[in-house]
């Protein structure tokens, strides 16, 4: 793994001029930590690394206690460092870089080991059912410092209850949620995520929980074919959803019996060599422990001759019905001719009548005529 290192810088100032410095550490359990101790203006004296138990890993370069995890990267006038590898929590505590002089001096560095959690559990508390809440809880055991857990769905965050509890030097935690739950929600995922300072930045651990949603059953029935013939083979399908999922389908024919030739197998029900006979309600019935259910099909076997016979006949009547329009509208033309010519009549005999009118005038002034002028009478015929 790779080390979270902190550094926090020790110093010691010795009355001969040397000096020496120390750098507290941070690692993750399971990484890798180096250990540094500074030295500054060295003269050779002695050196020593010791353990938080006191006990001595390295004198003046040579290994001392027999652990293989720590190795001596490096001794020099100017820094002795060792590295630890696999570090884990009773690793932790003050290292002494001891440097003997005239007085014997030290500084400590200090190593802290964290506990990053590893992936959450989660547990249902209860079978949920559609319609009702179901309850979730995640358990991280083990995390140090203590880990901090959140809950998703569908990409929200949802508000969880959390609880910790120390045990040695780790946190045990655990969170809980609810929320009410529908047939959609059957096959949805939650996830529980786990923090801390021992991932990575930007890291987490999780874990996705996929709801079981229990509901009562659904059913309907699916035709091979929407127009059915004497001498056909019809299939029947009854496609059936629920949680848990029905194990058993029955096939009925209404009050009658479903006919000799019928091969029910499951969700399929096979009718072949189709007769009029075989009309009726066919129905479909499923069932959980939630409830039951229930699909029809109304079947309808046609005569194929009389089917021709109604395809056939369409086009007749399309004819009959463009024909009938036609009728109609050259007697509204001739209708509209007639009533023109009336019309233009009427007015010439109007006009006539008032020729005469002038003509009878004529006459009368000329049989009244002015007493120079003999009388004639003339008449028109």
């Amino acid at each position: 793994r790779a080390t979270s290192t902190r550094f926090s810088w020790s110093l010691q100032v010795l009355r001969t001029g040397q000096e020496v410095q120390t750098e507290n550490v941070t690692v993750a359990e399971g990484g890798v930590a180096e250990i540094t101790c500074r030295l500054h203006q060295y003269d050779g004296s002695i050196v020593v690394i010791q353990n938080p138990a006191r006990q001595t890993l390295f004198f003046n370069g040579t290994r001392a206690l027999k652990d293989e995890r720590f190795q001596l990267e490096e001794f020099s006038p100017r820094r002795v460092r060792i590295r630890l590898s696999d570090a884990r929590l009773e690793d932790e505590g003050g290292y002494f870089c001891q440097l003997y002089t005239e007085d014997t001096h030290h500084q400590i560095a200090t190593l802290t080991v964290l506990v990053a959690p590893e992936n959450p559990v989660v547990e249902v508390r209860e079978q949920a059912v559609e319609g009702g809440e179901v309850e979730l809880s995640c358990l991280v055991p083990r995390s140090r410092p203590a880990a901090v857990l959140r809950w998703y769905r569908d990409r929200k965050e949802l508000k969880g209850v959390s609880s910790g509890q120390e045990n040695g030097k780790v946190w045990s935690v655990a969170s809980t949620v609810r929320f009410r739950v529908d047939r959609k929600d059957d096959g949805g995922i939650v996830i529980c995520e786990a923090q801390n300072q021992a991932l990575p930045s930007g890291h987490s651990k999780q874990t996705q929980y996929v709801l079981d949603v229990q509901y009562s059953p659904t059913a309907r029935i699916h035709a091979s074919q929407a127009v059915v013939r004497e001498g056909d083979t019809l299939v029947l399908t009854c496609a059936v959803t629920g949680n848990p999922r029905p194990s058993q389908i029955r096939w009925n024919r209404g009050n009658e019996s479903l006919p000799e030739r019928a091969e029910a197998v499951g969700e399929t029900l096979t009718l072949p060599g189709l007769v009029s006979a075989d009309n009726g309600t066919y129905t479909c019935e499923a069932a959980n422990k939630h409830g039951h259910a229930r699909a029809l099909y109304v079947l309808v076997v046609y005569d194929p001759g009389a089917v021709v016979e109604a395809q056939t006949s369409v086009p007749y009547a399309i004819v009959g019905g463009i024909l009938a329009l036609l009728v109609f509208l050259i007697i509204c033309v001739l209708v509209g001719m007639v009533w023109c010519s009336v019309r233009q009549k009427g007015s010439y005999l109007t006009h006539e009548a008032s020729g005469l009118d002038e003509q009878g005038e004529a006459r009368e002034a000329f049989l009244n005529g002015s007493d120079g002028h003999k009388r004639k009478e003339e008449f028109f015929i």
